[in-house]
């Protein structure tokens, strides 16, 4: 969600911004801007729209060697012009991008036309460029540190002014922000994604943290002025990983991964030979992990779906008490947090805005925290005490594929190595180790069939309503499956536990009605064969997922895409990639873009 970009060095300016928002345009946004500061104006380009529409605009000769640039997803008015950033202020001597909201611009807005001083936009980010100016009296760093003690909210910003050319100022509450280090240069982006043309050291910003950043000297400090040291990190992968390699599609791109990416995020941490698995970031604290009466499994969307089969896991391998909350519920709820308490946040990017409140009302209250998050520097993995990253490279797609099995394959990590060390015995660890071991090559057989889930789309795709069901493990899939269909395809899908149908849903089926059944070797399929029966006696047609050599269940279903065997707490790991695929295809033939679906971002830092 919202992307910023900024840059002071010795290069032109432009081209940069622009190769910068074109890295974060993944990220899902409806206007775009840049603002180029020499001494005594800033020149601002911003439209609604593409990037592809502002950067026929822009100056791409210009000299200026510092500015700032943006991709906007509306939250404070209409992706109009006007509303896009940069903002400036009244005298056109201070502009600002700003990812997040602030919850007082109404109070601020009213407090500022009292003083004479009317914004142009709707936005609360116009608010914050007139307090800035408001406050300015020679020094930038000084007057964003004044205007930022009276807003309330979360925020990334970035700040230039005319009368310090060569100065932005940066800042964070909330919002992802990291400093790119150069020679001779630096920038600000929001996504390392946004710099790694140009560079793969950064410094993560903290939570509460100002920057003062020029070409060659950031000096940072807390919001209250309090000098603070980072250190300069490695960003751990390279830019041919942000890159489409060939394919039409990331989405595509990262769904063809996944077997490298689920090897990625094994290796190192299981030993088949004797069931083991290691974590080191879960060393420290294994001690009060084993010794956990509860865990609270937390996340949004994919997440969720990924903690649900956590609980599964967890309940099953650990035997102790786990529960899935949605985050955005979790948060504004008084959770009753017991000591013994484990809270879990489960999370691509790190940074998602309700997932991040959820932990930290969490550790308020005494518990203690855990992250499974696949951006190293982002703010749950620095808020949690300890955690697993998923180590799968970075996810461009909107809707997430390798992110979601690497999530499952963590927390199946996690739940053998508590498991272990409480009820799990060494040969049953043993054979869920060597199960888990094989998963990558038995996805990489899944997708050598891709073309049958595009067979089963295109069959499919008129029709407006789909349902998902599935049993035990593959519930949460699903619910997943159905999403993945609905976030790309834009067809409305329903994922339910089977044994749900007949308490309303089946009142949906009509004749012909596509109905996705998982329908896996388990403790629970012949009471899924019974599911099969009741959607086609009224006319459904089924499409199973199911596992290698079963015929019985081509007998019973329009079409059958199999999985290879693997034992049932596994199989979520399998049974997701055709629902993958499907969506996929689904949204290809419809026309859709797959990559930036419609009102949807990639890492969702407002609510």
């Amino acid at each position: 969600m919202c992307g910023i970009i900024g840059y002071v060095g010795r290069r032109p300016a432009t081209p940069i911004l622009i190769e910068g928002l074109r890295r974060l345009e993944y990220r899902g946004y409806d206007s775009t801007g840049i603002a180029l500061v020499k001494r005594g104006n800033i020149a601002v380009t911003k439209s609604a729209g593409r990037l592809s529409v502002m950067e026929q605009m822009a100056d791409m000769k210009a000299p200026q060697t510092t500015g700032i640039g943006h991709t906007r997803w509306a939250t404070h008015g209409a992706p109009t012009d006007v509303n896009a950033h940069p903002h400036l202020d009244s005298t056109g001597r201070i502009a600002v991008i700003h990812n997040g909201q602030f919850d007082n611009d109404r109070a601020l807005r009213t407090y500022l036309e009292r003083q004479g001083i009317k914004c142009k936009s709707e936005t609360d980010t116009e608010v914050l460029a007139q307090l800035i100016n408001k406050f300015y009296q020679g020094d930038l760093e000084q007057a964003v540190r004044q205007a930022l003690s009276e807003v309330s909210g979360a925020y990334a910003i970035a700040v230039v002014c005319s009368e310090e050319p060569d100065v932005v100022v940066a800042a964070r509450k909330g919002g992802p922000l990291l400093i790119g280090v150069g020679k001779g240069e630096h920038l600000v982006a929001s996504d390392p994604a946004a710099v790694l043309a140009h560079t793969s050291q950064v410094v993560y910003m903290s939570d509460g943290e100002m920057a003062r950043i020029t070409s060659d000297h950031v000096s940072m400090t807390t919001l209250d002025a309090i000098p603070v040291t980072r250190e300069v990190e490695e960003v751990e992968w390279s830019l041919d990983e942000i890159e489409l390699g060939g394919y039409e599609h990331f989405m595509l791109k990262e769904i063809m991964e996944q077997p490298g990416a689920l090897e990625n995020c094994l290796r190192g941490r299981i030993h088949a030979k004797d069931g083991s698995v290691h974590l080191g970031g879960l060393v420290d604290c294994t001690r009060e992990l084993t010794r956990a009466k509860r865990f609270i499994l937390t996340g949004c969307g994919t997440a969720w779906h990924a903690a649900l089969v956590g609980e599964y896991l967890f309940e099953e391998l650990i035997r102790t008490p786990t529960e899935t909350e949605y985050a955005s519920e979790l948060r504004y709820r008084n959770p009753v947090i017991d000591d013994g308490t484990v809270v879990i946040a489960v999370s691509q990017s790190g940074e998602t805005a309700d997932t991040l409140a959820a932990l930290v009302e969490a550790k308020s209250r005494g518990a203690l925290t855990l992250g499974v998050v696949n951006a190293v520097g982002s703010s749950i993995a620095r808020e949690t005490d300890a955690g697993v990253f998923l180590h799968v490279g970075p996810e461009i797609g909107v809707a997430s594929t390798k992110a979601f099995t690497a999530q499952v394959a963590v927390l199946a990590m996690m739940a053998c190595y508590l498991g272990r060390r409480k009820h799990l015995s060494p040969s049953s660890a043993m054979q869920f180790i060597a199960s888990l071991a094989r998963i990558p090559q038995q996805v990489s057989e899944i997708l050598g069939n891709a073309d049958e889930a595009r067979a089963v789309a295109q069959k499919y795709i008129e029709f407006e309503n789909w349902l998902y069901l599935g049993r035990g493990y593959n519930y949460p899939v699903a619910l997943e499956g159905a999403l993945k269909l609905k976030e790309i395809s834009y067809i409305h899908a329903e994922g339910l536990p089977a044994a749900e149908m007949k308490h309303g849903p089946i009142a949906l089926i009509h004749e012909g009605m596509p109905v996705v059944v998982i329908a896996t070797a388990g403790t629970q399929y012949d009471r899924i064969l019974n599911n099969i029966a009741q959607v086609r006696a009224r006319g459904g047609s089924v499409i199973a997922i199911a596992t290698e050599g079963d015929r019985e269940i081509a007998r019973m279903a329009e079409h059958v895409l199999y999985v290879p065997d693997t034992i049932e707490s596994l199989q979520p790991l399998l049974t997701v990639i055709p629902l993958q695929l499907i969506a996929y295809h689904a949204a290809v033939l419809r026309g859709c873009n797959v990559d930036k679906p419609r009102n949807l971002a990639k890492s969702v830092t407002v609510e």
